[in-house]
């Protein structure tokens, strides 16, 4: 048996499952020997009895973690009978607008300060999620054909770092299939180089925005909350910008990476290309369980800063060169705000005392919610804006 996604790797008392490179379960040798004889490879497996082994997966997996957090982990396949729709944790995203958001998985190699999503080395959510890629083609080609647009974008916007989803270039092929007009993703671009870059593009991604903050070393791996290779990140964005359109997002955190905007702003208007390059400085939002690095700048104080800034350096900061946004049909809502459903619970969510329940091929997030999962619920649906479902319980 060939397994796309999973590699095996033999220990002293255990089978090390790798699912996507960064997540992994163990099955014990005492069970996998009682299959009875088996040789495994890297993405294969040898063995007399398949469906012993395919039920050793099928057992252990829930016991899946993150190698980088080493938090649990939910894999979300075509039979696990969790929706892809419904959730801002994963899946997929409509806004009512020409793009649509994929979030493939939850996880980050760096932890930054200022994070929306508190996501990272040093997270305090308790559980993360990855998805089949075959799956989220699967509805997301569902998705495109409701949505009856012909100028989408898809944007890969997960919880966390894009290039840890190990087939994010196979992702990207399978995107560039369908009906798109373009393919955007975001990303803090430690973990590209330029080999990663060329097959990125040769798989058909459009633009690249490149979350960069601070071009000092030391404020740079302090907003990171690690250590980051500001100079390797400068060398991959002048690359990348020689090939396709960027957009470079820095994220103002105010007292804190202040002087760098500037430094910011002269190395963007210095970097040689006849691609768009578009600088969109970002205030940084206070979320509710996002990281609070510093007070949020006052909206009017924020764009008055931006516009002094344009006169400064005879530089466009508000509107992206060549990107069209559009409103357009919403997919449909299955409940809105206030009804009552009910629902079945699937799996944990990302907060403490939060479930993951489906009901009508969506997913809603179920707040003060014991932990048990296939239980049926009664709830009230308290959020059903752009499709994110949240309920409480009654």
């Amino acid at each position: 048996m060939e397994f796309e996604n999973l590699r095996f790797k033999l220990e002293e008392d255990k089978l090390v499952v790798s699912l996507y490179e960064i997540f992994k379960f163990d099955i014990p040798l005492d069970e996998l020997k009682k299959i009875g004889n088996y040789e495994i490879k890297e993405h294969e497996i040898i063995c007399d009895n398949e469906n012993k082994f395919n039920f050793l997966i099928s057992k252990h997996i829930i016991n899946l973690k993150n190698k980088i957090s080493n938090k649990p982990a939910v894999y979300v396949h075509a039979n696990s009978g969790i929706p892809l729709i419904g959730s801002n944790y994963f899946g997929i995203v409509d806004r009512g607008t020409n793009i649509i958001e994929i979030k493939p998985l939850t996880s980050c190699n760096l932890n930054c300060i200022f994070c929306s999503v508190d996501e990272g080395i040093d997270s305090k959510k308790q559980t993360d999620f990855i998805i089949e890629k075959d799956y989220l083609i699967q509805e997301l080609n569902r998705v495109i054909k409701e949505k009856e647009c012909d100028k989408l974008e898809i944007l890969i916007n997960p919880q966390g770092e894009p290039m840890l989803y190990s087939r994010i270039v196979e992702l990207i092929q399978d995107i560039k299939s369908q009906k798109v007009k373009s393919i955007a993703m975001n990303t803090n671009g430690t973990l590209l180089n330029e080999k990663k870059i060329d097959a990125l593009i040769n798989a058909g991604i459009t633009r690249i925005n490149f979350s960069v903050n601070a071009i000092d070393k030391e404020k740079a791996n302090d907003i990171a909350g690690t250590t980051y290779n500001i100079e390797q990140v400068k060398k991959i964005v002048e690359y990348t910008a020689k090939k396709i359109d960027i957009n470079i997002a820095p994220v103002w955190v105010q007292g804190i990476n202040n002087d760098d905007i500037d430094k910011l702003i002269e190395w963007v208007k210095n970097i040689k290309t006849d691609k768009i390059i578009f600088l969109g400085i970002q205030n940084m939002v206070e979320h509710r369980f996002g990281r609070k690095a510093a007070k949020q700048l006052d909206w009017d104080e924020f764009n008055e800063k931006i516009k002094k800034l344009e006169e400064k350096y005879d530089i466009n900061l508000h509107d992206s060169e060549g990107f069209e946004f559009i409103k357009t049909n919403e997919l449909k809502k299955p409940f809105k705000k206030n009804d009552v459903i009910e629902a079945v619970t699937a799996t944990k969510g990302r907060l403490k005392r939060e479930m993951i329940a489906t009901a009508q091929n969506r997913v809603i997030s179920i707040i003060n919610c014991d932990p048990i999962i296939g239980k049926k619920v009664k709830i009230k649906i308290i959020r059903s804006k752009n499709n994110i479902f949240t309920a409480a319980l009654l």
